[in-house]
């Protein structure tokens, strides 16, 4: 039969407590939303919508094309000259998605007869990127600035360091600062996604990169994603003006896609813009985490130092991980849930987002709730 293999897997699946299903949720819930990745709480500050709703009304619902050919509008443009201002960088480039940008960065600058450094905590963008890419890579221990530096040691051609800059599931950071020495020992360039610290990290939420001050540098190109501190989506490649030339000529995932809806466009560029104007979010933000992870570990949870606005704490089991995010839904509370293989160590977790519009109040209450549902 046709697929029949599908059943088996879905056993697997089944056995392993590794279901997933889709959720759908209405417009107005009633639960407290520590699962997004709205960060700054932005999604549905009337300047973001109506930004969304102008945008719409100007250039209609869709692009139309991909950039190349119609799908480039002077909003595309507006967006990426104020993101790549913002975060320190001569150029941007608009995609359709953050993965899509981790994809094109990674393929495009990672030719035949090249060397990828990856570390093993990478997003799957980042490792989809790596097994696209025609160049050889090589996974190296998570956040070991001296791993990279043995790998870049054993190619003597063109090399980059692929890495997040803050990782998606313990919420901890990657060594930036070491990771460049590292690199410009050998001449590698750096392409860093700053999924997570754009808007949280950096003077003002103007990212990781910023901060480790390495926006701007010729050999650092930096993915972001406008879909979490933005409250919109897509995402952008930011970094020299030649190389994002080189991503508009090369990157599969820009020349063949239909360029980012104009109404996501322009909600990210009225977010970005009131970042600029409230500054102040960025720390709210990281204040929160700090302070989401100093109540949960006092009450004996298992909870990784925050660097950014992700908190992680440890569940017992695949199983009970599920059995957890479903309890404290079911006290109304919406947590994140990751399992294998969604979290590379194998560890299942519960994945919460300190958002910068949480008041004290409601910290206190996810505090309790996770705790009185703790299996």
């Amino acid at each position: 039969m046709a697929f029949g293999w599908i059943d088996e897997e879905a056993e697997s699946r089944r056995r392993a407590g590794l279901v997933r299903a889709l959720r759908p949720r209405p417009a107005d819930s009633p639960l407290l939303d520590l699962a997004s990745n709205d960060y700054l709480g932005l999604s549905r500050h009337p300047e973001v919508t109506e930004g969304a709703a102008r945008a719409a009304r100007t250039w209609g619902g869709g692009a139309t094309g991909s950039r190349l050919v119609t799908g480039s509008t002077e909003l595309h443009a507006e967006l990426e000259g104020e993101l790549a201002d913002f975060c320190g960088f001569e150029a941007a480039l608009v995609l359709s998605s953050g993965y899509a940008a981790n994809l094109a960065a990674v393929t495009a600058l990672a030719p035949h007869g090249s060397l990828i450094v990856s570390d093993a905590g990478n997003h799957a963008s980042l490792i989809d990127g790596c097994r696209l890419a025609r160049g050889e890579t090589q996974v190296v221990g998570h956040a070991d600035p001296e791993a990279v530096r043995k790998a870049l040691r054993t190619h003597d051609g063109p090399a980059v360091l692929v890495s997040d800059t803050v990782f998606s599931v313990d919420g901890d950071a990657a060594p930036l600062a070491a990771h460049a020495e590292a690199c410009r020992e050998r001449g590698a360039g750096l392409v860093l996604d700053d999924a997570h610290g754009l808007g949280v990290l950096g003077d003002g939420g103007r990212g990781a990169p910023h901060a480790a001050g390495l926006a701007g540098a010729d050999d650092v190109v930096v993915t972001v994603t406008l879909s979490k501190s933005l409250g919109s989506q897509g995402g952008a490649v930011l970094g020299p003006a030649r190389v994002i030339d080189h991503l508009v000529n090369v990157a599969r995932t820009f020349i063949f896609d239909t360029g980012l809806a104009p109404a996501a466009a322009g909600s990210a560029l009225a977010a970005l813009r009131l970042l600029r104007r409230e500054p102040e979010r960025a720390a709210r933000a990281r204040t929160v985490a700090r302070e989401l992870h100093a109540r949960l570990t006092a009450a004996g949870h298992e909870a990784v130092r925050p660097h950014a606005a992700v908190v992680s704490v440890r569940a017992p089991s695949p199983e009970g991980a599920v059995r957890w995010a479903a309890e404290c839904r079911a006290a109304g509370l919406a947590v994140g849930c990751f399992r294998p293989p969604s979290v590379p160590d194998g560890i299942s977790r519960l994945r919460l987002t300190a958002r910068a519009d949480l008041s004290e109040g409601q910290i206190e209450h996810a505090v309790r709730v996770i705790g009185e549902t703790r299996p």
